[in-house]
């Protein structure tokens, strides 16, 4: 293997950090001592993955006894998703010990396929019954035009209420898609280093015509140069979502506050309103699909009530969580907690190679592509 080793470590042959780069599983190396050696981006995603140690114990202690006898293992395991444990992993991994005294792990989530066959079918109801209202209503707006077709005033007044059903038809459609994607996706496949504020910049002004429209401030906090590891396509979205959140809830000639903080390897990014406010017996349900608050509000806002579902699945698919806080008539904040992306050294931010950096030319990639 080409590049500097660290001394008393096993070597990693090339052709296996090149199979680790390209695996679907997520894939390590370790030393018999537990050290990590390589992994691969869908590792690193998962938590399973910290600096140069394996986060989880039982993995680590299936590492022990296979470099203690040499035998390969399987074994399927439930876990929490690290650094929070919100979520709960349930595993098959495989250790073998390589011919160099390093040790191979394969871990395939198996969670992940069970819960996505249930949640389609779930999805596939609820979605079947939330698109008979918009249908219904410009079925019924089409008869209205064609029964005052002599009448000038009421078909353009009916011919305005069609335009708007047909808009909330559309952006219940596509949120239904993005939703749908979010579910089956898995955003470590196109994982990349984020930086935090510029995605906050972004989300910003996309909505600060809205906002303008609205006559409501946006605040955004000073700059923390916190990073994270995912997909920004998602992560941009979920943050649009809850900056649109609080401008459709919030009344004239208020603020709507964005900060980030970072503490304790989890970066923070916290949406302050002064709206409406949530009631208490519904802040356990808020981030159910097509779950509304105030339905009156969500019809003249266009809300398709798919919004914070949205943003929920995002951050746990980043291995995160999205909490809220809210009192009724002094507004809300939604904080989306992320885990950090922290570079070994500054000269290294681009690169994820656990303990043994080197100029190696097969190094994985935060992408999990092999660099040349």
């Amino acid at each position: 293997m080409a590049g500097s080793q660290s001394a008393g470590m096993p070597d990693v042959p090339d052709e296996v950090v090149r199979v680790l780069s390209v695996l679907p599983s997520a894939s390590i190396v370790a030393a018999p001592d537990g050290t990590v050696l390589r992994a691969n981006a869908r590792a690193t995603g998962l938590g399973l993955v910290a600096r140069d140690a394996v986060t989880v114990p039982d993995i680590r202690h299936l590492i022990d006894r296979a470099a203690g006898d040499g035998h390969a293992r399987e074994l399927e395991m439930r876990v929490r998703r690290p650094p929070l444990g919100r979520e709960l992993l349930e595993l098959r991994v495989r250790v073998a010990a390589l011919g160099t005294g390093a040790i191979l792990v394969l871990i395939d989530d198996l969670a992940e396929e069970r819960r996505v066959d249930v949640v389609r079918r779930d999805f596939v109801a609820n979605v079947s019954h939330e698109l008979k209202t918009p249908v219904g209503a410009i079925s019924l707006l089409a008869e209205a035009v064609l029964a005052a077709a002599d009448d000038e005033e009421q078909v353009r007044h009916f011919a305005e209420r069609m335009q708007i059903e047909a808009s909330r038809l559309s952006t219940l459609v596509q949120d239904v898609i993005d939703l749908s994607r979010l579910q089956g996706d898995d955003p470590l496949t196109r994982a990349e280093v984020v930086s935090v504020d510029d995605l906050v910049g972004r989300a910003v002004d996309e909505v600060r015509t809205l906002a303008a429209r609205q006559q409501i401030e946006i605040e955004v906090g000073e700059s923390t140069g916190s990073l994270v590891y995912g997909d920004e396509r998602q992560l941009l979205a979920a943050l649009r979502n809850l900056l649109m959140n609080a401008i459709a809830y919030s009344s004239s000639h208020t603020r709507v506050a964005v900060g980030v903080r970072a503490a304790d390897a989890i970066v923070e990014i916290a949406v302050k309103d002064q709206g409406i406010g949530i009631a208490a017996n519904d802040l356990d349900r808020v981030f159910e699909r097509f779950y509304r608050v105030d339905p009156a509000r969500s019809r003249v806002t266009g809300g398709t009530g798919l919004g914070l579902a949205i943003v929920k699945h995002v951050s746990q698919n980043h291995g995160g969580e999205c909490t809220v806080w809210s009192e009724v008539g002094v507004g809300s904040t939604f904080t989306v907690r992320l885990p950090a992306y922290v570079p070994s050294s500054p000269s290294e931010s681009d690169v994820v190679d656990l303990g043994l950096l080197s100029d190696d030319p097969t190094i994985i990639t935060p992408a999990g592509e092999a660099q040349s």
